[in-house]
């Protein structure tokens, strides 16, 4: 977090098993999980799940739904 000065966690998922919980991926021996992104509010709670990501574009679209301050 403090390489980025990110205001939020970033998590790591190497072992694949938030991946499985999600559904990005079906068994921990999967060669590359599918990506989403799943937006989790300041209450814990899932707000978004986006399951179709460019990585050319992705950042933009999502900083441009999300509040601002979350």
């Amino acid at each position: 977090m403090d390489k980025n000065k990110f205001n939020f966690p970033i998590l790591s998922d190497t072992d694949k098993t938030i991946a499985i919980a999600y559904g990005a991926a079906k068994y921990a021996t999967a060669a590359y999980p599918q990506r989403h992104t799943i937006v989790i509010g300041p209450d814990g709670k899932v707000e978004q799940i986006i399951t179709t990501v460019s990585p050319a574009t992705h950042a933009g679209t999502l900083l441009e739904t999300l509040p601002a301050g979350k």
